[in-house]
Formats: C-alpha cells, structure tokens, sequence
C-alpha cells in the first residue's frame, strides 16, 4: 500500500549533501579510468602497465558515469515536480550548457593554439560549431571530447521526461512512465533496431527508471511498484554494465583493460545499495560548504579532465614518476574545475536565470537539481 502521509527523508533545506558527495566520487571514478587505464596517448604507454596495481579497480571507473544516470533520475522529479515545460527547459539549459560551451573553447583551444595530438577530436571549426548545440551525434558528427556521449543521453532523457512534464507530474503518472519505458528497453533490446534504441535507450534507461523509482520511494515512502522497478533497472544494468566493460577490454585486451565480471558485479550493486540507502533516509551527511563546493565542481571536473590530462602528463612525463604526474594532474583538474565553476559557470548561470535563482533560495527542494548531470 503507498504511504501518502510518511514524512520526507530530505532535511530542511532539501538538500541532499549525500547526492553531492556521490557525484563527486562518480567523477573521480571517471577520472581514475581515463587516467590510470584509457589515456594511452596522452601518456605515450598503456596506463595500465604503469600502474599495475590499481589498474583494476581504476578500470571499474568506467562506471562512474552509471552513478550519475541514476542519480540523474533520482533528482529529476525533483526537477520538474510542479514545474511546466517552459520552466523545465530553462533550467536544464543554464546547468547544461554554460561549462559545456567553456569546456568546448578549451578543447578547441587547446588543439588549436598548442601542437597538442592526444586525443585530438579532429574537428573543422564547423565540426566544433555543431557540437556547441550539444547536438552532434544527431547529425552524426564527432564529440569534441569523449566524456560528450553521456551528454547525448542526459538530452535524450530529458527530452522523454518532457512528455511527463506536459502530461503533469504525478506520481501514477510516474509508475506508469517508468512501467513503459522500463518494457520498451526490453523490447528495444530485443528488437535491435538502431533508430529505436537511440530513442529508447536500452542500456542506460534501467539507471535512469531506478533513479527515478528511488525517488518516489524517498519522497512518499517505499511501496511495491517502485521497489519492481529498482530491482527490474537493477537486473538489466548489470547485463548492460558487463556490455560495456566487454566492449571496452574487446578493443583494448584485457591486460589494458583489466576489469573482471565479477567486479562490474559487484560495482552496479554498490550502485544500486547506496542510492537504496539514500532513498531510504539511512545514508545522511549534514550538508556542509565543502560537500556543497564538491558538488559544485563535480559537472566541470567531468568536461575538463581530458583537458588537464592532454595539457599536463606529456609535459610531465619523464620528470616525474608516474604516481606523481597522475597526482598533480588530478590536483590540477580539481583546481581548473572549482575555478570555472565560481568565477565562471556561476555567474553565467545568475546573468542566465535570475527569477529561477530566486525561486530556489525559496523553494528549498529545487536546491539539488544541481545533482541531475554529470
């Protein structure tokens, strides 16, 4: 039976500090397998064999990004609960966009203006114009930077939650969008068809329908349904998560890329554990300024992370062990991402959205929203 009347989890405020040090250690997770396994041009050899002990738990970094989608879900709802589409699109502009474009100039920058090659995009200045709309891959055009493609699928999620929003968020109305999009992954999945799948998105929608399950479960208390689709999005993440990885040590052999099944097992149940426990009020952590910077700067350490890397290890390598360069680069992009997020991300964001930010110094639930990307 759904408990309309169980109190919330979420503190005074509304903000969920937890979520805030989740997608921090997401995007270190990202960071730890582009920087100890993926980068081998960047560092000239295979990660991997220069940091043999690590390399297999760095390696299960690749998942990172399946944190963010179900946090991205759980934090949606809180999103566009109450909110029309105008108001929803407004607000999933200014947090997307203004660091993307700022990463974008870098990246553009950097290849431009430095003989930088490692990860080179190889794009014309029209290649790099059509990946400003965050719209390349409908076009099919190449990202400027790799961790781009996770960007396509958070567009791709919010165009679906857009149909929620002009239908009117309810929480029927959820259960029934999670039931449907939960049985057209599958059918997707089955059917193989490539124009469906990118509008379904098979392999990512069991993160993003858990997210979105876990919040009802949070907001209005745990009932039957929601828990199905949790663990229904948790059955399917793993055959999806084992994909990924496969398809990662197929093109990079398995000494480059040596991550086990077991351990992506074991990765998307600590996944799914955590945010179970955060849906449930039994993971708390008082909401305090350096949990809120960590969060704040999570979005920008994920877009300039490559960046860092292809500017700093080459020049690093050689003069420094190993472990040092991939420590100073780390520190380095930490820095970089806290400087775009107060001196740039920030007040772009204020200049772009004025009434909103007030509306969230007032509506204290709206303050997490900043946890929905990457």
């Amino acid at each position: 039976m759904h408990q309309r009347n169980r109190p919330k989890h979420s503190r005074g405020d509304g903000r969920l500090a937890e979520l805030d040090l989740l997608r921090f250690i997401a995007a270190l997770a990202v960071v730890a397998f582009h920087y100890l396994v993926a980068y081998a041009s960047v560092w000239g050899d295979r990660p991997a064999a220069l940091f043999p002990a690590v390399a297999p738990v760095a390696g299960l970094g690749i998942l990172g990004v399946e944190l963010f989608f179900v946090i991205s879900g759980f934090v949606i709802l809180m999103t566009v609960w109450g909110r029309g589409l105008g108001a929803f699109a407004r607000s999933r502009f200014v947090r997307l966009y203004p660091a993307y474009w700022i990463s974008l100039g870098a990246v553009a920058a950097l290849y431009g203006l430095t003989g930088a090659t490692a990860l080179d995009p190889k794009l014309s200045t029209g290649g790099y114009l059509v990946n400003a709309t965050m719209f390349q891959r409908l076009v099919q055009v190449g990202d400027a930077s790799g961790v781009y493609w996770s960007l396509w699928a958070e567009l791709r999620f919010y165009l679906l939650i857009s149909i929620l929003v002009i239908a009117g968020v309810t929480y029927g109305r959820v259960l029934a969008f999670c039931g449907v999009w939960l049985a057209a992954a599958v059918g997707a999945e089955l059917l193989g068809n490539e124009i469906v799948n990118e509008v379904v998105m098979p392999r990512y929608a069991p993160y993003f329908v858990a997210g979105m399950a876990l919040y009802l479960i949070h907001q209005r208390g745990s009932a039957w349904l929601p828990w199905v689709y949790v663990v229904a999005g948790y059955g399917i993440s793993i055959h999806s998560a084992l994909e990924r990885v496969h398809g990662r040590i197929k093109v990079a052999g398995f000494k480059n890329m040596p991550v086990t099944d077991t351990g992506v097992i074991i990765t998307i149940t600590l996944v799914f554990g955590v945010m179970a426990l955060v849906a449930l009020g039994l993971l708390r952590l008082p909401a305090t300024r350096a949990l809120t910077a960590l969060g704040a700067t999570t979005y920008p350490l994920y877009l300039f992370h490559g960046v860092v890397a292809v500017a700093l290890i080459p020049a690093l390598t050689g003069t420094l062990p190993p472990w040092a360069v991939a420590t100073v680069t780390t520190l380095a992009a930490l820095l970089l991402s806290y400087l775009v997020h107060t001196f740039a991300e920030r007040p772009i964001q204020r200049l772009l959205k004025p009434r909103a930010r007030r509306q969230t110094a007032a509506t204290p639930g709206i303050q997490v929203e900043k946890a929905s990307v990457p």
